[in-house]
């Protein structure tokens, strides 16, 4: 059977952008064709800056909101990162691996490195290696398949080389896995900053609907988002990035088509208020779930306990074959 893992990373709260370019698919696709296993990627919340109790309180708000979503524990496994020792113990093995050159050419790290920089902050190692983790978090479950947004598939490719590298060098050890994107909005852009990322934080979150905001102020968010120069609604991610992006998402919450829907509108306004209306209509069982499940702590522990256990009975195996071909002494 298929093996998938994917993870979300617990730096904010969750938004739209995670929700359609990810977990809806994980939800309605993913746990129902292969061995699926979903993680709350809690250690790599600390390659920048960050508060502790923030950081476990928004890892339970992601596990807690994955679950709302409607990832089924009877049906894939859900559990946090750092709850599974194998994962840092097959990063080492994979910095040993791995090259600084290419670290350093990993976009995402020019890109953080830099605004960290200008704001006057020190860059930490830990940044330059996050790849390599995440390439732990795919390889210790000899996985085959990765669902990622456009912005980790050069991730997934740098996980696919060292793969290959390791079990040329030291014998064969790891699947080679490959990225999958879902054909529709797997990258929801910010609503004011259209050429952006929809991304966790932000210093006003205008431009951003979160998982939990409740239904007016999501509505709200939408109806203010921008839009292009001219009045014709045009699916064109050049030309008209914020038409682009409401299509995408509207497409995305009806299973349609960004291009059908174009035709279907002659002003900005009623696309917005259709795709408002389709995000409120979306993520109202989910906030209502997510209810639920915060007023029951104890479920959402067991989940994770549970789950843990499970990915470590998979991860273990793995890992400590790694140790073997790369050369380290078995323990007695």
């Amino acid at each position: 059977m298929t093996r998938i893992f994917s993870g979300i990373k617990p730096t904010g709260h969750l938004t739209l952008g995670n929700y359609l370019g990810a977990v809806h698919r994980w939800v309605e696709v993913d746990q129902h064709r292969a061995d699926a296993l979903f993680s709350v990627v809690d250690l790599h919340s600390l390659t920048v800056e960050h508060d502790p109790a923030r950081v476990r309180r928004l890892s339970r708000q992601a596990a807690t909101l994955l679950l709302a979503a409607g990832l089924d524990p009877a049906l894939c496994t859900v559990f946090v990162q750092s709850h599974v020792d194998e994962h840092a113990r097959l990063s080492y093995l994979l910095e040993c691996t791995a090259t600084d050159g290419e670290l350093r050419r990993m976009i995402q790290y020019k890109e953080k490195s830099a605004r960290a920089l200008e704001s006057g902050e020190s860059v930490r190692f830990s940044l330059l290696s996050y790849p390599v983790l995440m390439a732990a978090d795919i390889l210790a479950y000899r996985t085959d398949e990765v669902p990622v947004g456009d912005d980790q598939t050069q991730h997934v490719e740098l996980t696919r080389d060292l793969a290959v590298r390791f079990n040329q060098r030291y014998g064969h050890t790891f699947a080679v896995p490959k990225a999958t994107r879902p054909p529709v909005a797997a990258r929801v852009m910010d609503l004011q900053d259209p050429t952006s990322k929809m991304g966790k934080s932000h210093e006003s979150g205008a431009g951003i609907v979160y998982l939990l905001d409740d239904a007016d102020m999501a509505r709200k968010k939408i109806m203010r988002a921008v839009t292009d120069s001219g009045q014709e609604v045009e699916y064109d991610r050049e030309d008209k990035p914020g038409v682009a992006n409401l299509l995408e998402i509207l497409a995305a919450c009806e299973n349609g088509s960004p291009d059908e829907l174009a035709g279907a509108y002659d002003s900005y306004g009623a696309l917005k208020k259709d795709t408002a209306e389709a995000v409120v209509e979306l993520l109202r069982p989910l906030r209502e779930r997510h209810a639920e499940l915060a007023a029951d702590p104890g479920y959402v522990d067991g989940v994770l306990k549970e789950g843990a256990e499970r990915a470590r009975g998979m991860a273990r195996p793995v890992v400590d074959a790694a140790y073997r071909a790369i050369g380290l002494l078995p323990a007695g």
